[in-house]
């Protein structure tokens, strides 16, 4: 629903959907989500939306469990996920507070997803688990350990933090997506 009123805030035309032929016709993709990884990637399964997801051409934008189903494997479950991304992901140290939860600057920004206003910037986190850093880092945030606040690779973006909770920050991310 979040999602759903910062696209209405933007005056973004969208259908929720998860029908394969509507997806495929998008001129963009936004794929977030809250819960469970093996959960959600049965459902993806069950729905044949994971080959779907993976072959997809036009901007697919991965929010929070969205980023983690596009990496390679989550310890969530000990979960196989999308692959599209080689990052995995894993558990906070049982050290840490989890869930983290709260505000956190992103920094590290490398991709047109974020403009460069945008270093350092706060923006808002709900998780428990974390894609490791990689290749396909495009922004780094810290909880004790870096971990990989923004994936991206060939036409797939993703944020592990919620753009449509993150004030005019999340707004501009959104609307630079939206842009691509």
């Amino acid at each position: 629903m979040s999602v759903e009123f910062a696209l209405q805030r933007l005056g973004v035309p969208y259908e929720i959907t998860d029908d394969p032929l509507k997806i495929q016709k998008a001129d963009k993709v936004i794929f977030p989500g809250v819960g469970e990884a093996s959960t959600a990637m049965n459902y993806l399964r069950v729905h044949k939306l994971d080959r779907l997801i993976k072959d997809l051409k036009q901007p697919v934008l991965g929010i929070c469990i969205g980023l983690q189903l596009m990496c390679k494997f989550s310890e969530e479950g000990n979960t196989t996920c999308l692959g599209i991304f080689d990052e995995k992901v894993k558990r906070f140290e049982p050290r840490l507070k989890v869930p983290h939860i709260g505000w956190n600057n992103i920094y590290q920004l490398k991709s047109g997803l974020f403009d460069a206003s945008l270093e350092n910037q706060y923006v808002y986190f709900v998780h428990s688990y974390y894609a490791d850093q990689g290749a396909d880092t495009i922004a780094t945030a810290n909880y004790i350990i870096p971990f990989s606040a923004a994936l991206h690779k060939n036409n797939f973006y993703a944020t592990q933090f919620h753009p449509e909770k993150s004030g005019t920050v999340g707004s501009g991310i959104l609307k630079n997506f939206i842009s691509l």
